[in-house]
């Protein structure tokens, strides 16, 4: 596998806003962003554990929650845990914020934007467990070196994630699927949890479905579920800085 060439720094591809906004969601926006939006002021590495007011046993990571149901649901699931999600679509921020004042949750915060930004400024280890489900497949060649799965965002989830954090992703694009495998085999810091085909086939009881993956179920797309686990530091590529 040759090394990839990263895209340029945050460069956002696809629509930042959809249809207009519903009246409860765009007052959810309005009212519940600023509360619980990240700003990434300064340079300093940040402890996610300190944005949220009471500190939580563990903090996960969602990059591109979509719709928010799954991170909503884990929120509800884990009131332990703090929830970090990354979304740069306005339509999906708003209808996660919606369900966060629907079902009261205090565990949930928000970067209303690309990951990276935040995978760089995370301090080392303070991840323990990250979400990638169905991102876009951008399923032209030339448009490959847009998916989020790459060796750059992988080094980077690596520096973040701790020792046997879990890292989970999802797809129902066959191309994707081997490009994501062919990366995650290869990364020195992941190893695959699966012991058998059906530890891929079938969604854990712990993993909701996404309005996203019903669609590809109805459109006779059957989705695939990867789990991998961050090995010990000293397996992986030196930590970054």
């Amino acid at each position: 596998m040759t090394s990839e060439r990263p895209v340029r720094e945050y460069d956002l591809y696809g629509r930042r806003r959809g249809r207009p906004l519903r009246q409860g969601r765009q007052r959810a926006l309005e009212e519940l962003l600023p509360e619980l939006g990240i700003e990434l002021a300064g340079e300093a590495p940040l402890d996610p554990s300190t944005l949220f007011p009471k500190a939580p046993h563990d903090v996960w990571l969602e990059i591109g929650f979509g719709g928010g149901e799954h991170l909503a649901w884990q929120a509800v699931h884990h009131p332990a845990v703090g929830l970090i999600g990354c979304e740069p679509f306005v339509n999906g921020v708003a209808r996660l914020l919606s369900l966060v004042a629907e079902r009261n949750l205090d565990n949930v915060r928000v970067l209303p934007d690309d990951a990276r930004p935040l995978l760089d400024r995370l301090a080392p280890g303070s991840i323990g467990r990250a979400f990638i489900l169905f991102p876009d497949p951008w399923p032209k060649a030339r448009h490959h070196r847009r998916r989020i799965v790459s060796e750059p965002v992988l080094d980077r989830l690596a520096a973040v994630m701790r020792e046997g954090a879990e890292l989970r992703l999802a797809t129902d694009d066959m191309d994707y699927l081997r490009w994501m495998l062919e990366r995650l085999l290869a990364h020195p810091a992941f190893e695959w949890m699966a012991e058998g085909p059906e530890d891929w086939r079938a969604r854990p009881q712990d993993w909701p479905a996404t309005r996203y993956e019903e669609k590809a179920l109805r459109q006779g797309r059957r989705p695939v579920y990867l789990r991998f686990r961050r090995r010990g530091a000293s397996s992986g590529r030196p930590e970054m800085t």
